[in-house]
Order: C-alpha cells, then sequence, then structure tokens
C-alpha cells in the first residue's frame, strides 16, 4: 500500500513540474501585458470569448470514438501511403520576386511563406518539430514528408504572423530557430508572453485584439476573430487570444483564417475589408464532435465566399492526422463543392513558390499518395 501511495506521489510531482518547468508550454500573461488584456471587451477575467456562443466540451460518445480510433483501429487512411514529395526551397527565386507582385510557399497546415510589396511574411511557422504536441514522445506526428524546408534556408522575414499558441500553430523550436531571422512577430493578446519566454525581447513584438491595425514598411495587417480558443497546458484554456489575419499591399488583399468554426464573423470581416485576392482558409481537422471549432470543408467554401474572396487556396491539412477523416478528404470534398458553386480553387504543391497567376498550372497533387 504505502509503495502505492508513493509511486502515485512520484508520478503527481512529476507530472506537476513537467508543467511548470517545460520551456515548450510558455508562460502565462501577466503585469502590464495582463492589464492591456482586461481592457479588451471581449475579455471576461480570467479568459478571452468568442463573438457568439461556442461548444466546446466533446459529447462522451465522439470521445470514445476518437480514442478507440487512435489507440486500436487501423488508420492506413490517415496517413498518405508514401512520403509526399515537398519541392525544395529556393531562397534566390523567391527574393527576387518582383516588388510589385505577390508570391507565396505552402509548407504545409498553416505555415505559409508570403512575399508582397517587396515584404516577406511567414504565418503559424511549424517547420522544427516533428510532433503537434507538448510532448516529444506522444501527440500527432508530422506526415512523412521525403524534404522538410529548413529554417537555414529562409530569407530574412519581416514579421512572422501568428493566429493563436496551440501546437499545431506556434512551435517553441521552430520560434527558437527563428529567432536571427525575423524582425517583428505581430500576435494576439496575451501570446507575447509565450515569446518572450522563449528569447524573444518585448520590441519584437506586437499585441493585437480583434480589428487592431499596425503598418509594416508598405502593409497594412488588421487581426480580425475567428470562433476558436486557446491554451498549452492543462489550465490556460481561452487565456491568450486567438484570430485571423487580413494583409493589404498595393495590389493584393490575402485573408487568413487561422483556425476557426464556422461564424457570422466572416461575413463581417468581408464588408470591411473584402473582395480577397486570395483565402488561405482552414480546411481539415473536422468533426462533428468539435464542430463549432472547425469548419467542414463545405463551410470553408461558404466562409471563403462571405469574405468575398476570389481565389480560395485550403490550408490546415497535408501535414498532420488531427481528426479521423482520411488526411486527403478535406481537400477532394473542398474541390467536390467548390466545383458545384463555381469557387476557384488553388492547391500548390507543398513548397511549390507559386503567384496567384499560376493558378492554372496547379493539378491534384494529392491523389498521387492515396
Amino acid at each position: 500500500m504505502i509503495f502505492i501511495f508513493l509511486s502515485i506521489l512520484v508520478i503527481t510531482i512529476a507530472v506537476v513540474t513537467f508543467f511548470y518547468t517545460a520551456p515548450q508550454i510558455g508562460a502565462s500573461p501577466s503585469g502590464e501585458r495582463l492589464a492591456r488584456m482586461k481592457n479588451a471587451s471581449n475579455y471576461e477575467y480570467p479568459i478571452f470569448i468568442n463573438t457568439i456562443e461556442t461548444k466546446m466540451e466533446m459529447p462522451k460518445g465522439t470521445l470514445w470514438k476518437v480514442l478507440k480510433h487512435y489507440l486500436f483501429e487501423n488508420k492506413k487512411e490517415k496517413n498518405p501511403r508514401v512520403p509526399i514529395h515537398v519541392r525544395e526551397f529556393d531562397n534566390k527565386h523567391f527574393e527576387n520576386i518582383a516588388d510589385d507582385s505577390t508570391a507565396f510557399v505552402w509548407f504545409g497546415h498553416s505555415s505559409i511563406l508570403i512575399r508582397t510589396d517587396g515584404v516577406t511574411l511567414l504565418t503559424d511557422p511549424v517547420l522544427v518539430g516533428k510532433r503537434a504536441s507538448m510532448f516529444a514522445f506522444m501527440g500527432p506526428k508530422r506526415f512523412d514528408y521525403r524534404h522538410y524546408p529548413k529554417i537555414e534556408d529562409l530569407p530574412k522575414i519581416d514579421a512572422v504572423l501568428l493566429s493563436h499558441d496551440h501546437y499545431d500553430h506556434l512551435d517553441y523550436p521552430t520560434i527558437k530557430g527563428l529567432k536571427e531571422k525575423v524582425d517583428r512577430f505581430l500576435v494576439p493578446l496575451g501570446v507575447g508572453a509565450h515569446l518572450e519566454k522563449w528569447g524573444i525581447t518585448p520590441e519584437q513584438i506586437t499585441e493585437l485584439n480583434w480589428w487592431d491595425e499596425v503598418d509594416l514598411n508598405s502593409l497594412k495587417l488588421a487581426l480580425t476573430p475567428s470562433r476558436h480558443f486557446s491554451g498549452r497546458g492543462l489550465r490556460d484554456r481561452f487565456h491568450t487570444l486567438w484570430g485571423s489575419w487580413v494583409i493589404m499591399s498595393s495590389s493584393t488583399k490575402l485573408y487568413f483564417s487561422g483556425d476557426s468554426g464556422y461564424f457570422p464573423g466572416f461575413k463581417e470581416i468581408g464588408e470591411k475589408y473584402g473582395p480577397f485576392d486570395l483565402t488561405f482558409m482552414e480546411c481539415g481537422a473536422y468533426n462533428e464532435g468539435w464542430s463549432e471549432i472547425h469548419m467542414f470543408p463545405e463551410e470553408t467554401a461558404q466562409a471563403h465566399q462571405d469574405v468575398n474572396g476570389k481565389l480560395l487556396l485550403p490550408i490546415h491539412w497535408g501535414k498532420f492526422d488531427l481528426s479521423l477523416h482520411p488526411w486527403q478528404e478535406s481537400v477532394e470534398r473542398l474541390a467536390k463543392k467548390a466545383d458545384e458553386i463555381d469557387i476557384q480553387l488553388f492547391t500548390p504543391e507543398i513548397g511549390q513558390t507559386v503567384s496567384i497567376a499560376d493558378r492554372k498550372k496547379l493539378s491534384s497533387w494529392w491523389k498521387d499518395y492515396k
């Protein structure tokens, strides 16, 4: 009996110690940062809230299905059958892009390198970490790629844009590796606490609330609402803000959705900032059990129309197994819906440097890996 008690005590101490000391978990907002958060209209101490009621608790039946799926079922269709061919990044080509054009590289999931008006941006970079998890030994593992992009191959980055602090969007080893390459980090309220703990100076960090705008060289950027949540530890859900991004250059408007369930906010964003030449819109990791925080592909198409988008590039797929559906199902369902309602879909290969004018050269590359 004493042995069992001591064993439980040791395990409890180890778990508590981990959550208080593991650097990848980040830090809680405090001091002046917390004071700024308390002044936000969408903050009800100690949490931020969505613009509409959003159910977060997974039904017991769904929870069992998820556990059963990950622990016991054959997941052959959940991963590509062979490693995905990824284009090697050509920095020289990327940096020679004309200042009056817009080009980008999708690195899988929600990581996009963008160059517009001669300014280089990087969204939600997850390039080093092998798992979307606080643990190195468990949690969703990245798909097998024939080539993984390397931080040392990237150009100098004017700003990193973060949508929220979940592990598949904010990766500790990637941020550590990017420190010397990035001038500024533009983040939702509270997220800067993580970055400061990881060695980013306060002068490099700009924290925004929904609808806040900031100038970056010739660009104007705005943090806009999304319907989601935040958190990296056991008890910090909703303790930092989440959002989407509007990117406006002299010739191009882009929209980056971050993570979101479908909500009326998309129309509000479209009315204020649209139309958009290109939207990077979440499409993946959906399930009936969490339908209010991640969109189904058909909702992705509707959200694109709501923000008044022209071209639609699906993101939040192609890198991690985060739900129960086959890995390519999201883009195939979206392609079907896009065809039905006449949306122009844009699906570059992972790692491919493309511009908006390149859309007609693209194919359904994922079919080679089913």
